[in-house]
């Protein structure tokens, strides 16, 4: 089984790598990676470094200084003050662009100068208008860049409005200029190369103060003694805030500290997410290896965790930023299909599984390699049920395991199928005289079986095909080679296939449908006899094949085939059809005449049988309670549970039961449990001497006293002497069925025979006289 499925896990991962890539590649993965970044941010949560400062102009500057814009010589105040108490660097993230007040712009060149080469002064490229593309150039003014840095604080969000990355450099006015970010990071301003912004970092460890008083010198030197200063606006009224993944909309200002501080542990690099996809397809490669699904689910866990903590690892300790959703995508989609094809494979496991045992099934044999030269053979447990019986139904796993060792050992360690209940298919040694594996075989299944503390006998039939061919045809053979050694009471049987006779029936079944459908099939009926009153109250149909060239053809030859080949359906719903149109007319002329009819077990599992059924009885043409279905005690039912439930569910509709061929089965007792039943058919072999034969006398007094005893009525069958109808009459049976009564009808030889109604009168005569009784 694994052999099999082998590619199929290679699939798999093909197929779960495909769809990650083609995944990674559309705006949707770039949506789920986008989902990963706060929790990544927060995993690697730390504070910031303090080396930056921002000065903000916060609302309570703008409500000091009570206009806007505000006069330059307040920014002059600032630089002077941040000059005097030891400031590493002054940065402005104010747009300086526009001149203002002569006197002002000159106060505040002055402050620059003074400064000696620490003050940063932005520029930045913005659109000309509202609908047009072009970019323009915003520098500071002239007399502001004699003795001033500048740096780009240009702000990029993304498509879906958030700012992730800070760019290296800009390129204004022609001229390569590093951003803001990386003059205060001390790395290099490439232009249009970006890195991504580290919120992990806290914008509130970063040191603040107000802009006012920095102006007004209301501060300790040692806030900015050594530090990058930031001045920029924080104040909601003036705007310059933007969206980012982890803080919400924060200012503009703290932003571009933030991406400062993302630089100073070093420089950080962005990976692809084929990489991941590599640690991925590793990781899941091991997963489709295990072949237990709990061990996989774990190592699909455990390689989620790993790759995620591998990312965080380089992410904090190395600054290199993989992007994860790929290979998680990958891992769990491989887990999704490792999960469906364990699902498959149990249920695989389950059809080609003995629920009892475990053993291997038809379905199993049929799929398994067997050598084309060695020989089939079929065991047949005979007494498997009333053994059961005896030891109780949960003693079947040991008893049959415990003979399924003795196979295995007297065939070298063949493996054993259980065909059905009580067969078991398995082959046996190429080399070696077969009477003498016979007799080693004998000599080993019959002895006795030790089950739940109890020695039993088992009764084994062996049946062995001696021929080539395809598998289906050997293993037929052994079937019923081993159900011929049953019959003839031996241990061991050879058996060949007659493909004269197999072709026939073949032929026989292609002919089948066109009969039914050409009219060649008949209905027959039976008189059933109710002993009470001596009248014709019951009939059984009886399927009958008028063949054109081959005559009237038994339906023991054409009825089993028509199961095996699963024409057995058509053909009972073409006999439900004449037998209802029938009973129509009989009410119609006034007659209560009940019919039974025989279902195959393998239909009370149909559902378009039944569904056929239910419409019958409830479409009015008959009462449902005149119509009776026999199903043969012997029969093999495949699902009792939802065989016993369908006939509950025409019992409902008024429908009765009937078990045919009673005291010929297995499981008598258990089917008297739990079918449905409205009357017991006991089979003609216990009836037709039971007047003569003392044990056949007490088996059907006590059936008849046992089915009373549950409410159900008695039909005999078999009856074909006078002493046989006499002694049925005394022992209380209610119905008799038999050729003293009267053989199958047609329709019209049986309308003649019931006229009104019919009453029999029994006579010394090998055949009754029947009087008519015609109603008013």
């Amino acid at each position: 089984m694994k052999r099999v499925f082998r590619p199929v896990r290679l699939l798999i991962l093909f197929v779960a790598a495909a769809m990650t890539l083609a995944f990674a590649t559309l705006p949707a993965g770039r949506w789920a990676e986008r989902t990963l970044d706060p929790l990544r941010f927060a995993l690697a949560g730390r504070p910031a470094s303090g080396r930056i400062a921002i000065v903000e102009m916060d609302a309570a500057s703008v409500a000091a200084i009570r206009q806007w814009p505000w006069s330059r010589r307040h920014y002059a105040a600032a630089i002077d003050q941040l000059t005097r108490a030891g400031a590493a660097s002054i940065v402005f993230d104010v747009d300086l662009s526009s001149a203002s007040d002569p006197s002002d712009d000159a106060q505040l060149a002055a402050a620059i100068a003074r400064a000696d080469g620490r003050v940063v002064l932005p520029t930045f490229a913005q659109r000309a208008g509202a609908g047009d593309t072009r970019s323009m150039d915003a520098l500071p003014l002239p007399i502001l860049r004699a003795h001033a840095a500048l740096a780009s604080v240009n702000v990029a969000p993304d498509d879906d409005g958030m700012v992730r990355r800070m760019p290296f450099g800009t390129i204004t006015a022609d001229v390569p200029r590093p951003s803001l970010a990386a003059y205060l990071g001390n790395r290099p301003g490439v232009a249009d190369r970006t890195f991504r912004i580290d919120y992990g970092i806290d914008p509130a460890t970063i040191p603040r103060l107000s802009f006012v008083d920095v102006r007004d010198g209301r501060f300790d030197p040692a806030q900015v003694r050594g530090r990058d200063v930031l001045i920029g606006a924080t104040a909601i009224e003036m705007g310059d805030r933007y969206a980012t993944p982890v803080w919400g909309v924060i200012p503009g200002v703290v932003i571009q500290a933030l991406a400062a501080e993302s630089l100073l542990p070093g420089l950080p690099y962005s990976g692809s997410f084929a990489w991941t996809m590599l640690a991925a397809l590793a990781i899941a490669a091991g997963m489709l290896r295990l072949e237990r699904l709990r061990t996989a689910a774990a190592a699909a866990a455990a390689g989620g965790v790993a790759l995620f903590a591998g990312a965080m690892f380089a992410q904090v300790h190395y600054q290199y930023w993989l992007p994860l959703t790929a290979g998680l995508l990958l891992i769990g989609l491989v887990g999704l299909g490792r999960l469906a094809l364990h699902v498959i494979e149990r249920f695989d496991h389950q059809r080609s599984t003995d629920d009892v045992t475990g053993l291997p099934n038809r379905l199993a044999l049929n799929r398994a390699c067997l050598d084309p030269a060695a020989t089939l053979a079929v065991a047949l447990f005979a007494n498997l049920e009333p053994l059961l019986a005896v030891l109780g139904p949960a003693a079947e796993r040991d008893l049959v395991l415990r003979l399924v060792e003795r196979l295995r050992l007297a065939a070298g360690g063949a493996e054993v199928f259980r065909l059905s209940d009580r067969q078991f298919a398995l082959t046996l040694p190429v080399d070696g005289d077969r009477d003498d594996l016979a007799t080693r075989l004998r000599a080993m299944l019959l002895q006795p079986i030790e089950v739940a503390g109890r020695r039993v006998d088992p009764t084994i039939h062996i049946g062995v095909a001696d021929m080539a061919g395809p598998l289906a045809e050997r293993l037929n053979a052994a079937v019923r080679a081993a159900d011929e050694a049953a019959e003839s009471a031996t241990f061991w049987h050879h058996g060949s296939l007659d493909r004269a006779k197999l072709e026939q029936r073949v032929s026989l079944m292609g002919e089948l449908d066109r009969a039914i459908d050409s009219g060649e099939i008949e209905v027959h009926y039976q008189p059933k006899l109710s002993l009470a009153d001596d009248r014709i109250t019951s009939v059984e149909a009886l399927v009958r094949w008028r063949h054109p060239e081959r005559g009237m053809i038994r339906p023991d030859l054409f009825i089993p085939l028509a199961e095996q080949t699963d024409r057995i359906a058509p053909l009972t719903l073409y006999m439900l059809d004449r037998i209802t149109r029938d009973m129509a007319a009989w009410r119609e002329r006034g007659l209560t005449l009940s019919a039974a009819i025989n279902v195959s077990a393998r239909l009370l599992t149909h559902t378009s049988f039944g569904e056929a059924l239910c419409a019958v009885l409830t479409s009015g043409r008959i009462a449902p309670g005149s119509l009776i279905l026999e199903v043969t005690e012997s029969a093999t039912i495949d699902d009792p549970d939802r065989a016993a439930e369908t006939l509950r569910r025409y019992r409902d509709l008024g429908c009765a039961i009937s078990m045919d061929d009673y005291g010929t089965g297995q499981s008598t007792l258990s089917y008297l449990q739990w079918l449905p039943l409205s009357e017991l058919k006991i089979d003609r072999r216990f009836v037709q001497h039971a007047h003569l034969n003392h044990a056949d006398e007490l088996m059907v007094r006590s059936t008849i006293d046992l089915a009373h005893g549950l409410g159900l009525k008695v039909v005999a069958e078999g009856i074909e002497e006078e002493g046989c109808l006499t002694f049925l009459k005394e022992a209380g049976c209610d119905l008799a069925q038999g050729y003293f009564i009267s053989r199958p009808l047609p329709l019209a030889e049986l309308d003649a025979l019931l006229g009104c109604h019919a009453k029999v009168e029994v006579t010394s005569e090998s055949r009754p006289s029947v009087t008519r009784v015609c109603s008013a």
